[in-house]
């Protein structure tokens, strides 16, 4: 069988961060709850930021690494994302265009919640799998930006953002997939998904997120357990206990991830509480790193908590590392794949890490204002040229040519380097 799965892969997290503990003390919440979120850092997406800048940020260095001869293999952009700013453009477009891509590519979006971004990883997999092109490669970019404008009225789903703000990130995942995973191999046919229709959270209008937040946990918590169950009889020796070193659990905050793991070990194992918390630290806590500091971002939370694992775990020797996807609405899965050293070498290379060091940290007056002058590249803004002095220390922050958005002319978004 052809192997498959992740060649290359970095994250970008934008330019400028809100520690949330002080967020939480702003907003006067009660400390109790709070911790229960394992948070500490959400990244913040300014004015002159958007979904195109992200993507595009995180997926350069993965193209700037490749020959003219590899780059034009790239015959497939996907763009993954709830965060799109136009109902028929494609955001793949844009992101096509600033990296300098062959034309004889297709492009394309993708949108189901948080899913999106597996299930772009997914369709590129089975199109590098198919050979319709042998030795084609395939860029997903998973990319997401959060927004705090609230829905008016209605009793089921509520705009009460007290608690979701702290854990509501920016940001974006590039990958490129090949038949040369060097840093993820795709254990091929070893997928579970499950999905159904809830009401648990959506954007009902461009602007606008709303949510019940006990329903997307039970429907959280369901999904988990039913795409495991149907791995598992796809692959009926798969253990969850022993056959995945590490656990990537798509990451809405750390607490729910702490939950679902809790609840898996006990009705799959029935597991005692010590075991369960001494098993969440060793095969879990590696991939909610990168996520404690930026937040949900979305269609890319999963990449990017997979990113972390392979950052932070142990891999002297080959791992097999357990993936849950979760995209409200609903649709869910699980999958696994194998991590090398070399692979580790290589993601690491990308220097995630100092990136996110990096960041500028906000005050809560920034941010408060930020809030409200963000509204001027809502969706559907038609003319704005953006205002490169507010917070403009971020600008320069991160040491490195960084992509922003400039103005919207009719519409059309123009970018620039910067740095």
């Amino acid at each position: 069988m052809r192997t498959v799965g992740i060649e290359a892969m970095n994250a970008f997290a934008g330019t400028a961060y809100l520690d949330v503990r002080k967020l939480a003390e702003h907003r006067k919440l009660d400390t109790a709850r709070f911790e229960n979120l394992l948070m500490k850092e959400k990244s913040v997406a300014l004015p002159y930021e958007d979904p195109i800048t992200f993507g595009v940020n995180a997926a350069k260095p993965i193209v700037d690494a490749l020959s003219a001869a590899e780059k034009d293999r790239i015959e497939m952009v996907i763009t993954c994302t709830e965060s799109a700013f136009d109902f028929g453009k494609s955001m793949s477009t844009y992101c096509h265009s600033l990296l300098g891509l062959n034309r004889n590519c297709r492009l394309f979006e993708l949108k189901n919640a948080c899913y999106s971004g597996v299930a772009g990883i997914q369709a590129a997999v089975n199109f590098v799998l198919s050979q319709a092109s042998p030795g084609a490669k395939a860029l997903v970019i998973a990319t997401d930006v959060s927004r705090f404008m609230v829905e008016e009225g209605g009793d089921a789903l509520t705009a009460d953002w007290s608690f979701a703000e702290p854990s509501s990130g920016s940001g974006a995942v590039a990958m490129l997939i090949s038949e040369q995973p060097h840093v993820f191999q795709v254990d091929v046919g070893a997928n579970g998904y499950y999905g159904y229709e809830v009401m648990d959270t959506c954007r009902p209008t461009p602007d606008g997120d709303a949510g019940d937040s006990d329903l997307s946990l039970l429907s959280y918590l369901d999904c988990c357990e039913n795409a495991f169950r149907e791995y598992n009889k796809r692959v009926p020796d798969a253990n969850y206990a022993e056959t995945f070193t590490y656990l990537a659990y798509h990451c809405p905050f750390g607490g729910m991830v702490k939950g679902a793991h809790r609840n898996m070990m006990r009705k799959l194992l029935q597991a005692k509480p010590q075991v369960i918390e001494d098993d969440f630290q060793r095969r879990v806590t590696p991939g909610m790193i990168y996520c404690q500091r930026v937040a949900n971002i979305m269609g890319a939370t999963a990449s990017l908590a997979l990113a972390s694992t392979i950052e932070h775990g142990n891999f002297e020797r080959p791992r097999r590392v357990g993936v849950f996807s979760y995209g409200s609405g609903c649709c869910s899965e699980f999958f696994s794949g194998v991590v090398r050293a070399e692979g580790q070498q290589r993601l690491r290379a990308m220097r995630i890490k100092q990136h996110l060091d990096r960041r500028t940290e906000l005050t809560l007056d920034e941010y408060d204002r930020l809030l409200v002058g963000n509204n001027a590249v809502k969706l559907g803004t038609r003319n704005v040229e953006l205002d490169t002095s507010f917070i403009s220390r971020a600008r320069s922050a991160l040491g490195k040519p960084v992509l922003f958005l400039k103005q919207i002319k009719e519409f059309h978004r123009e970018y620039e380097w910067i740095g």
